[in-house]
């Protein structure tokens, strides 16, 4: 698994520059300074996720995760979300009010790994549930297929803990396919998706899923008859 955490280059002053009343520099710093928290937040979820996964190949010959994939958001995302928010643009108001600058994407290889490896990682002492999302269950009308949490770990620095927010999305490798191409069709028509082709996605979507359940189905299927056989 690449341990790589995908963070855009962006310019302080461009991001930055409607804030008032407060120095440059030291809103670098500030901001500087909270990005390293955010990403040991992403170290310290992501570790958790690569020794729950080993401790399955170790224990049962078999890895639930795929592979994992871990992102900052951009501070020009931040900075947008926070100004549709209605908020001012300070690191103060990000840290209180977005959850999402941590990010980690989880995909498995089945269905029920999904919840399973999410189980798991909740029902550790030191991470706090905020929210779930399930659009497994309840999909998305584009079609859209993930389990989406905001759990809360503490980062311990020189001055003490501090709880971080990450958002995690798990899915599997066929909704992870689906959604990646989803997305970049979207992104080449500016959004802009006609009816008929939204409807084609839907389409799409609802056919890997049926695929999604009988993959699982026959993996079951064999983990039931190589149970028997021992």
């Amino acid at each position: 698994m690449s341990a790589a955490i995908t963070e855009n280059k962006f310019s302080f002053e461009e991001t930055f520059e409607l804030v008032k009343g407060k120095d440059l520099e030291q809103t670098m710093r500030d901001f500087a300074g909270r990005m390293q928290i955010y990403r040991a937040g992403i170290k310290e979820i992501r570790t958790k996720l690569e020794i729950l996964d080993e401790e399955f190949q170790t224990k049962f010959s078999y890895n639930p995760i795929h592979h994992i994939e871990s992102r900052l958001k951009s501070p020009q995302s931040i900075v947008k979300k926070v100004k549709a928010k209605g908020l001012p643009v300070t690191v103060e108001s990000v840290s209180a009010n977005i959850t999402d600058v941590a990010g980690i994407r989880v995909i498995c290889n089945y269905i029920d790994d999904i919840y399973r490896v999410a189980e798991l990682l909740t029902g550790q002492d030191d991470v706090t549930l905020i929210r779930v999302r399930d659009y497994i269950k309840n999909p998305k009308p584009s079609g859209y297929k993930s389990l989406h949490l905001i759990v809360e770990v503490p980062i311990f620095l020189s001055t003490g803990p501090i709880p971080i927010p990450v958002e995690i999305q798990i899915r599997t490798i066929a909704m992870d396919f689906w959604a990646s191409l989803e997305h970049k069709l979207k992104y080449k028509t500016d959004n802009d998706v006609s009816p008929e082709l939204r409807k084609r996605l839907k389409v799409c979507a609802d056919e890997i899923f049926a695929l999604d359940r009988e993959m699982q189905n026959i993996h079951t299927t064999i983990q039931l008859r190589n149970g028997e056989e021992q």
